[in-house]
């Protein structure tokens, strides 16, 4: 089953110094239908205008992910970690038995755009960590890219594996692309799994549904497999793999 959820269904939040759709409930978003997919307890897309920064936080065992859309991000935590990572990054931050961090604007003219996902983590209590790489346009060009494994001793027998990709401690994956006008890929679910589809950019055909425009997610639940194809002007997207009921 795929379930296609346009933008425009999507729940919208504005702050003024930030906008964002809400995927799941979240904050004042309380929606008994989507609160979660699997591990996936949370999808934010979120922007931020120039010099934006997201105030200092505490969160404890979760796995939140970024990935950088648009424009330059920043991190800081209360560990001393920090750093700029640019679109086609990911990053995870485990906050398992507690650390504050916060998500930054790195430029003082130019809007950033994130995509913010907490993972649930197969064990509480872990120790706060941050691991973070750039993926090149050549590297998720015409492929479903792994670009988030499970650590080792989280996956199961037969989860994606894949150099140099960050690690999450769930049984969970984070698949990147940038596909060309009509170009196709197809991934495979496990047994049990289900996936959840992100456009970034552009449209994307799930299988016989579709298109699905940009900012747009589809929940896809029983199948074997899907094929994601690209409208004419190419996309951008992510794919979570995640085990479902």
């Amino acid at each position: 089953m795929i379930e296609l959820r346009p933008p425009e269904s999507l729940f919208h939040a504005d702050g003024g110094w930030f906008s964002a759709n809400w995927h799941f409930s979240f904050d004042r978003y309380f929606d008994a239908a989507n609160t979660e997919f699997g591990a996936l307890r949370v999808f934010n897309d979120d922007r931020l205008i120039p010099g934006a920064i997201w105030p200092m936080h505490p969160h404890r065992d979760i796995e939140g992910i970024t990935y950088v859309a648009e424009g330059t991000f920043r991190h800081a935590d209360s560990m001393g970690n920090g750093g700029i990572l640019f679109p086609g990054s990911v990053q995870r931050a485990t906050l398992g038995s507690g650390m504050m961090h916060s998500e930054q604007n790195g430029s003082a003219t130019e809007p950033m755009r994130f995509i913010q996902m907490w993972i649930m983590p197969a064990q509480r209590g872990l120790p706060p960590s941050v691991e973070q790489r750039s993926f090149s346009e050549a590297e998720r060009r015409n492929r479903l890219l792994p670009v988030l494994v499970p650590a080792p001793g989280f996956g199961g027998p037969d989860a994606p594996i894949s150099e140099g990709a960050v690690t999450v401690h769930q049984d969970a994956a984070v698949h990147a692309t940038l596909l060309d006008p009509g170009a196709s890929v197809t991934h495979r679910f496990r047994a049990g799994f289900g996936g959840y589809l992100f456009v970034v950019h552009g449209s994307v055909h799930v299988g016989s549904a579709g298109p699905l425009a940009e900012a747009g997610a589809a929940k896809i639940r029983g199948e074997t497999s899907a094929a994601l194809t690209a409208g004419e002007g190419g996309a951008e997207a992510l794919l979570v793999e995640t085990a479902i009921d």
